[in-house]
C-alpha cells in the first residue's frame, strides 16, 4: 500500500507540473508497449479535473488520452508490422510460443481481430501488447485496426476518466479495483480461449 501511494504521489506530482503533456505521453507509451501505468495516469486525470477544475477540463482529459492511445497502439502497430514478427518467433521458444501457435494467433486476428483491439485496452496486458501482436500477425490490415482502435481509445479514455472524476477521492481504493477487474478480465479471456481450443480440438479428432 505504501507503495501504491508513493506511485500516485509522483504521478501526481508530474501531473500538476506537466498538466495534458503528462497524460498524453503517459497513455501513448503504454499503448507502445512500454510499462507505463498510463491507466493508473487518467484515472489521476480524471480525479484533477473534480478537484483542480481550473487546471484540468474533464473532455479535455478524455480527448488528450483518446488522441495519445491512437498514437501509442498505431505505434506499436507500426512495430510489430515491420520487426514484431522475427523478433516473437526466436523467442517463442521461451515462451511456448512455437510456429504452429503463432499461425493459430494469426488466424485469430484475421477473424476476430476487431473486437480484440476494441476490448483489449480493457484488459491488464492485452492494453500493452495487442496492438504489437495485431501487426506482427499481418492478418489485420491497417485500416480495419484503425477504425477499431479509435472507437476503442475513446470509448476507454472516457470511461476511465470518469471513474477518476466520480470515484477518485478515494484514488487509491479505485487504482487497485481497476487493476484488479483487468486481471480477472485477462484470466476469463484466457479460460475461454483454452475452453474454445479444447473443443475445437476435440470436435477435429
Amino acid at each position: 500500500m505504501d507503495f501504491l501511494h508513493n506511485s500516485l504521489g509522483l504521478i501526481e506530482h508530474y501531473m500538476l507540473i506537466y498538466g495534458y503533456w503528462a497524460v498524453f505521453f503517459g497513455v501513448m507509451l503504454e499503448n507502445a508497449g512500454l510499462p507505463v501505468p498510463g491507466e493508473t495516469i487518467l484515472l489521476v486525470g480524471g480525479y484533477f479535473a473534480a478537484s483542480h477544475p481550473d487546471e484540468f477540463n474533464l473532455v479535455r482529459v478524455m480527448a488528450t488520452a483518446a488522441v495519445g492511445a491512437v498514437v501509442g497502439d498505431n505505434i506499436g502497430f507500426a512495430i510489430g508490422h515491420h520487426y514484431g514478427r522475427g523478433f516473437l518467433l526466436r523467442i517463442g521458444r521461451f515462451f511456448f510460443l512455437t510456429p504452429k501457435r503463432f499461425a493459430h494467433m494469426e488466424k485469430f486476428f484475421e477473424s476476430h481481430g476487431n473486437k480484440t483491439i476494441l476490448v483489449a485496452r480493457f484488459i491488464t496486458g492485452l492494453r500493452v501488447f495487442a496492438a504489437l501482436l495485431a501487426g506482427a500477425s499481418r492478418k489485420m490490415p491497417w485500416r480495419v485496426f484503425f477504425a477499431y482502435n479509435v472507437a476503442g481509445a475513446f470509448l476507454w479514455a472516457v470511461v476511465i476518466t470518469l471513474l477518476g472524476f466520480l470515484f477518485g477521492h478515494s484514488l487509491p481504493l479505485l487504482v487497485k479495483w481497476v487493476g484488479r477487474t483487468g486481471t480477472i478480465l485477462l484470466i476469463a479471456l484466457i479460460a475461454i480461449a483454452i475452453i474454445a481450443w479444447r473443443i475445437k480440438r476435440h470436435r477435429g479428432k
